[in-house]
């Protein structure tokens, strides 16, 4: 089998892996600087709440449409090397993105007191005027990042993965620099400017790098309007925009059950749900985003032999970075959460609370981060109704299952819902994207996943062990305890894992480890000359 189509998504994903694991690494030291400032208590409530309706109009107008129809359609004209089209399209969508995410973010801020109410009806009178001016202040980051959104698409469709990469890091320094700084001199609302300011250095990394790649823009709404080609993205991404409406639906209905409980109980669930991403967004976003722009191409050619070749591989290099890392969570959902949060004012209640939540949302990473390619796996075929229907179904098995089990287990429920929802879509989208094809290498598929579940497994009863032995040699109140048994047990789980991988001969782990072997030791240049030729050096 020709596995030179991986070969070259692995080469992209490790570039983008790399930086996802820096900028979570950065995310974590927010989320310990988040904690242990203000605790898991109403600051907090308020700060994840005030993100609901601004992530809304950002992940509706742009996202929408950078994964359904931006992407796909100009890797198209880029594919025909029809340069002038690319940029005209570029321009049109920038130019009408910015209209409409303007003018929508203008009339919530005016609405945003009626708007609050009505998702956030268990917080007090305070906590809503607070979280009304956190939400008013948040909506200038939709505008900035819907820039950067755009900016990173053509990133992506020419496969400059590096800024594009790279960007999220400079999102997250500014909400840090929000925490460390702003925060001391403005009280709490310094969280919000924080997020602003990371929106900012956000858009002008991508921006400036587009620009020397050779966009210009210019402010035209009638001819942009009027050019097919932006057209096409627009009815492409109408039922993406759907589908997204209900993904946010989903956070809404978080919030809005999470704002009936107790003090805390939204951080709790948001401080949990980062952790959880972590090796969703690192591996699982990584590798759908590097894949993307070849799925497209070959979606473009009707090259469908080499389509599911493509989604595969990379949907089982997925699983086998995925899958351990979900074992050794749950594993180990103490350890990480007292090492990350458990400092200053976040206590032992919030830490139980949110090692609960991330076991329970840690089960269904593997569905979190197969969702991302399959879901991509559509839009690379220009259908973007069947993620859609099958958006709704599980949104409607979400809402059901918060409703059965909230006045049974409070904020863990949110959990349970939101882990069985993906695991449903996941399912769906598997069998219907199946559907489209004689078969999607269902072979290969299933015996990668059988020696992954048992070198996963194994491993994790290796860590299991670890733990407890360690337990009975150090002090576990202290940090410095936790720390050690947290390194040590994880150590030992991933030299388990690889030793079985190897002796199973693994075909993803042996496609990794010469892919990564020839990355350090023999291409260091392809980096370099990518870094050089994006930055103008």
């Amino acid at each position: 089998m020709n596995s030179r189509p991986t070969e070259s998504v692995i080469s992209a994903a490790f570039v983008i892996t790399v930086a996802g694991l820096l900028s979570n690494l950065l995310g974590l030291v927010r989320d310990r600087m988040l904690a242990s400032t203000f605790g898991a208590g109403d600051t907090l409530d308020v700060y994840y709440a005030a993100f609901r309706v601004p992530d809304l109009i950002y992940n509706l107008l742009i996202l929408g449409a950078m994964s359904a129809a931006f992407i796909p359609v100009l890797t198209g004209l880029r594919s025909q090397d029809n340069d002038e089209e690319a940029w005209k399209l570029t321009n049109g969508i920038m130019n009408l993105a910015l209209l409409f995410i303007v003018l929508i973010s203008a009339v919530c801020a005016i609405f945003t007191p009626f708007l609050m109410k009505l998702l956030t009806p268990g917080f007090s009178p305070e906590k809503i005027e607070s979280v009304v001016l956190f939400t008013r202040i948040m909506f200038l980051s939709p505008i900035l990042l819907g820039i950067s959104g755009i900016m990173g698409g053509v990133l992506t469709s020419m496969k400059h993965f590096i800024v594009y990469s790279v960007a999220p890091l400079l999102y997250n320094i500014g909400i840090i620099f929000g925490i460390a700084v702003l925060v001391r001199f403005l009280g709490a609302v310094g969280l919000a400017w924080g997020v602003v300011f990371g929106a900012l250095i956000h858009m002008l990394l991508q921006y400036v790098t587009v620009r020397k790649l050779g966009y210009k823009h210019s402010w035209e709404f009638v001819s942009a309007w009027k050019n097919k080609n932006v057209r096409k993205v627009f009815t492409l991404m109408l039922p993406r925009m759907t589908g997204i409406a209900i993904s946010q639906f989903n956070l809404m209905i978080i919030t809005i059950f999470a704002s009936t409980l107790a003090a805390g109980s939204l951080a709790v669930f948001n401080f949990s749900q980062n952790l959880a991403s972590v090796p969703f967004s690192v591996f699982g976003i990584s590798f759908s985003i590097a894949v993307f722009p070849t799925l497209a191409a070959l979606a473009a050619k009707d090259e469908k032999e080499k389509f599911v070749q493509a989604f595969s591989e990379t949907f089982r290099q997925i699983l086998f970075f995925v899958i351990p890392l979900s074992v050794f969570m749950i594993v180990l959902r103490a350890q990480i959460v007292r090492v990350v949060l458990g400092a200053g004012k976040f206590d032992w209640e919030d830490t139980i609370l949110t090692f609960q939540c991330l076991g329970i949302l840690a089960f269904s990473l593997f569905a979190q981060s197969a969702v991302q390619l399959l879901a991509r796996s559509f839009y690379a075929l220009q259908d973007t109704k069947t993620p859609f229907y099958i958006a709704i179904v599980v949104e409607a098995i979400n809402i059901i299952a918060v409703v059965l089990l909230i006045g049974h287990v409070q904020i863990l429920s949110l959990a349970i819902a939101f882990s069985l929802a993906n695991i449903v879509q996941m399912f769906l989208l598997l069998f219907f994207l199946r559907a489209r094809f004689d078969n999607l290498d269902d072979k290969n598929i299933i015996r990668s996943l059988s020696k992954i579940a048992v070198a996963s497994i194994v491993a994790g009863i290796g860590i299991q062990i670890t733990k407890y032995g360690i337990a009975s040699l150090m002090n576990l109140d202290t940090f410095l305890g936790v720390f050690v048994q947290l390194v040590i047990s994880l150590t030992v789980g991933f030299a388990i894992f690889i030793g079985i991988s190897h002796f199973l001969r693994l075909e993803e782990f042996i496609l990794f480890r010469d892919s990564f072997t020839r990355k350090i030791f023999k291409n260091k240049q392809i980096i370099l000359e990518s870094t050089e030729e994006v930055s103008g050096i």
